[in-house]
C-alpha cells in the first residue's frame, strides 16, 4: 500500500490543472461564447466572441468593499454545471409585446480571503448577449459597502464607438444634472476620454470587426448605484464609474452601494451582433429585470397631446389646455399632457373640471411635477410634494380623486442609491394609487417598465424641446434622431416627444415635415407625446392627419430593416393586429435612394407617404411589390402605411 501517497501526488496537480482551465459558456445557438479565466494575480476575467470573432478582449471582473478586496488575490473553487434559463413575458409598454429569452446559464464561485464575503458571477449567455452579475454571500448581520467596481469591457484596438457624454453633477438648467441630454459623439475611437470629463453614460455603442456591442445594465433593485463608464478608457478598456458625491436625495442618503448579505448587484449587459438588427431589436433590459410587482392598470399606451414644447409656460392655462383636450379627443388620442405652473396659473379645482371635461370626451389628463426636495433649484410648480412619503401618497390619492390618469415628474438628481429608491417609492405610490407615470429630466431606463407596468416612459434624452432652446442643437436634429434607435431608444421607452411641422418658436428647423412624419413610428415611447399644436396639425394634407390617427396606441414588435448611426434608419414596427408600418429617415446633407424591402415582413403593398416638393410639404402613392426605392432628400424621410 505505499504506493498511495505517490498516486495522491500524481492526482492533486492534474485535479488543479483541470480547475485552472478557462471557464466557457456558449449560447443557446453556440454564436456567442464567454470566456472566464483567472491571471496567475487571482484576478478573474472574461472575454466574449461572436463565433470566431473577438468582441472583447479579456476584462476585468470583481468588486471592492469597504472591508474586503474581491478583485484579486482569488481561487475560482467552484464552477456549477450549466443550466437553461426560460422566460416568456409581456409588455405594452416597449418594442415588443410578447417577449421570449432564452439562455444558457453559469454560476462561478470564487474564494478571497479568510473571512471576506463569498463572490460568485452569474453568466447568462443569450444568442443576441451576454449578461452576468455578482453575488456577495455571508453573514446577513452586517452591512457591507462597495467601494468600486472592478468591470472592465475591454475593446479591441481599431473598435469605434457612438458614446454618451456623462455630465457632471449639479450643473446644468438650476443644477439638474445628470440627466442624460447631451448629443451622442459618433464614430469616435474607443478609449477617447469624455468630453466633459464624467466619462460616458450607458447605453454605449460601439462598432468592432464588423461587429456590433452594445454595453448597458439592468436589473436595477434597491441595493445598487446607477452606474456608467469612467472617463479614462486606455487601450480602449472601460471600466465602472459611480454617481458623483451629490447625487443623492439628502446628504446623508446612500450614494454608494450597501446592502445586507446576500446580495446581487444589476446586470452588465452586453448585446452583440453581426448586424445592428440584434442591437435595436433585443429585449435584454427587460428579459434581465424582475416581473411584475405592481398591477398593470386599467389605463396604459397611447398618444397624448402636449401644448408646453411648442407654446411655452404661459400657455398653462384652463382655456388653451381644454382646447388641446378637444385636439387630443379629435385626433384620437387617450390622453392629454398639462405641464408646469398648472397647480399656480389653473388651480386644483379648475384642473379637476378638465380631468372631468377630458373624460367626457375619452381623453385622461397627465399632470406634471418638480421631483424635488433638495437636490435641484428648479423654480416650476407642484414642488416639494413628492419626495416626503405622507406628502406623496396624499397628493397622489387628491389628483386621482380628481379623475387625473397619470403624472410626469422632472428635474432628478442624479443616480446614487438613494435615488434608485426614490424613483422606486415614486413608482409603488402611484401604482398604489391607479396613476401612470412619465418620468422626466431622468436617468436611463433599466428595466423598470417590466417591473413596474404602470411605468409608461421615460427621457434621458436630448429630446424636442432642446430644438427650441438654441439653434444649433435644432441644427443637429437630423444626426441626433439617426443615431438614438441605435442607442437610447434600444434601452426602453424613450420620451423625445417628437412630430413638429410647425415652425419652432425663434429657431429654423432643417428636417423636412416627412422627417418629423417618420418620427410618429421611428421613435417608441409608452405613451407617445406629441410636440404638433391643433393649428399645425389641421394645416397638414388629410392622408397624413389620418395616418397619424390610426396609429396604433402601442407596438407588438420591431424590425430594423436598415440604416448606419447617425447617417439613415430604415425600421418597421407592428401593430397588435399584425399590420406592420415602416419608417426612415435621411439625416445626411445630401439626396439617399433606401431600397426598402417589404418581402421580410410579408408585404407586398402599401401607402408611402414622403417628402414633397418642398420640405415642407407632402407627397403619397401606392407602393405594390417586394421592394419599394425611395429617394430621400436631404433631411428628408418616408412612412409606409397599410
Amino acid at each position: 500500500m505505499r504506493f498511495l501517497p505517490l498516486l495522491c501526488l500524481l492526482v492533486l496537480p492534474l485535479a488543479a490543472a483541470q480547475a485552472a482551465k478557462p471557464i466557457r459558456i456558449k449560447s443557446p445557438n453556440g454564436d456567442v461564447q464567454v470566456t472566464v479565466d483567472v491571471t496567475a494575480q487571482g484576478q478573474p476575467t472574461y472575454a466574449v466572441r461572436y463565433r470566431r470573432t473577438e468582441l472583447l478582449r479579456p476584462s476585468h471582473l470583481g468588486l471592492r468593499l469597504a472591508g474586503a478586496d474581491l478583485t484579486q488575490g482569488l481561487e475560482l473553487t467552484k464552477a456549477d454545471k450549466q443550466t437553461t434559463v426560460t422566460d416568456d413575458y409581456q409588455l405594452t409598454t416597449d418594442k415588443r409585446a410578447n417577449c421570449h429569452y432564452r439562455a444558457n446559464r453559469r454560476v462561478l464561485h470564487f474564494a478571497g480571503a479568510a473571512g471576506a464575503p463569498q463572490l460568485s458571477v452569474v453568466f447568462q449567455v443569450s444568442n443576441d448577449g451576454v449578461a452576468f452579475q455578482y453575488v456577495l454571500e455571508g453573514p446577513s448581520q452586517e452591512v457591507q459597502r462597495i467601494t468600486a467596481e472592478s468591470t472592465t469591457f475591454h475593446l479591441p484596438a481599431g473598435a469605434k464607438g457612438w458614446l454618451h457624454p456623462h455630465a457632471k453633477a449639479q450643473t446644468g438648467f438650476a443644477n439638474t444634472q445628470p440627466s442624460y441630454e447631451e448629443n451622442y459623439q459618433r464614430g469616435i475611437a474607443a478609449g477617447t476620454p469624455s468630453t466633459i470629463g464624467q466619462g460616458w453614460s450607458f447605453p454605449a455603442l460601439f462598432q468592432t470587426n464588423g461587429h456590433w456591442v452594445l454595453l448597458t445594465e439592468a436589473g436595477m433593485g434597491r441595493t445598487y448605484a446607477g452606474t456608467h463608464l469612467a472617463h479614462e478608457s486606455p487601450d480602449a478598456e472601460y471600466g465602472i464609474a459611480f454617481p458623483q458625491p451629490p447625487e443623492k436625495t439628502t446628504p446623508d442618503a446612500a450614494l454608494l452601494p450597501e446592502s445586507r448579505l446576500p446580495w446581487s448587484t444589476p446586470w452588465r449587459v452586453v448585446v452583440v451582433g453581426n448586424s445592428l438588427a440584434p442591437i435595436v431589436e433585443s429585449t435584454l433590459t427587460t428579459d434581465l429585470s424582475a416581473p411584475a410587482t405592481t398591477p398593470v392598470l386599467t389605463e396604459g399606451p397611447g398618444k397624448s397631446s402636449w401644448s408646453w414644447v411648442l407654446m411655452g409656460d404661459q400657455n398653462t392655462t384652463y382655456d388653451v389646455q381644454r382646447r388641446f383636450i378637444d385636439y387630443a379627443a379629435n385626433m384620437g388620442w387617450r390622453y392629454c399632457l398639462v405641464d408646469a405652473l398648472w397647480d399656480k396659473q389653473i388651480g386644483y379645482d379648475k384642473t379637476q373640471e378638465l380631468a372631468q371635461y377630458a373624460r367626457s370626451k375619452n381623453v385622461g389628463l397627465l399632470v406634471w411635477y418638480n421631483s424635488n426636495g433638495r437636490w435641484n433649484e428648479a423654480p416650476q410648480t407642484p414642488t416639494n410634494v413628492l419626495f416626503e412619503p405622507e406628502s406623496r401618497r396624499k397628493e397622489f390619492a387628491r389628483i386621482k380623486q380628481m379623475g387625473v390618469a397619470g403624472v410626469k415628474i422632472d428635474f432628478f438628481g442624479g443616480d446614487g442609491q438613494s435615488f434608485m429608491n426614490y424613483y422606486q417609492d415614486l413608482l409603488v405610490d402611484a401604482a398604489q394609487a391607479g396613476l401612470l407615470v412619465n418620468f422626466h429630466g431622468t436617468t436611463i431606463p433599466r428595466g423598470w417598465n417590466r417591473t413596474y407596468p404602470n411605468l409608461m416612459t421615460m427621457e434621458a434624452v436630448k429630446g424636442f424641446e432642446f430644438l427650441t432652446f438654441d439653434q444649433r442643437n435644432t441644427d443637429q436634429e437630423a444626426t441626433h434622431c439617426a443615431t438614438l434607435p441605435f442607442t437610447r431608444n434600444a434601452v426602453g421607452p424613450m420620451d423625445f416627444t417628437p412630430m413638429a411641422f410647425s415652425e419652432i418658436r425663434g429657431k429654423e428647423r432643417r428636417t423636412s415635415n416627412a422627417f418629423e412624419l417618420a418620427l410618429s413610428v421611428l421613435f417608441q415611447s409608452g405613451i407617445q407625446h406629441y410636440a404638433e399644436v391643433p393649428e399645425g396639425m389641421a394645416a397638414q394634407p388629410a392622408y397624413v392627419q389620418d395616418f397619424v390617427k390610426k396609429l396604433p396606441p402601442r407596438w407588438a414588435d420591431v424590425k430594423l430593416l436598415d440604416g448606419f448611426p447617425g447617417e439613415y434608419v430604415v425600421l418597421a414596427r407592428q401593430a397588435p393586429g399584425g399590420a406592420w408600418y415602416v419608417a426612415g429617415i435621411n439625416s445626411t446633407d445630401a439626396p439617399k435612394t433606401i431600397q426598402v424591402d417589404l418581402s421580410k415582413l410579408g408585404l407586398q403593398r402599401g401607402t408611402l407617404i414622403t417628402d414633397g416638393n418642398t420640405n415642407r410639404s407632402f407627397s403619397t402613392r401606392a407602393v405594390v411589390g417586394n421592394t419599394i426605392s425611395v429617394t430621400l432628400p436631404a433631411q428628408g424621410g418616408f412612412v409606409v402605411h397599410p
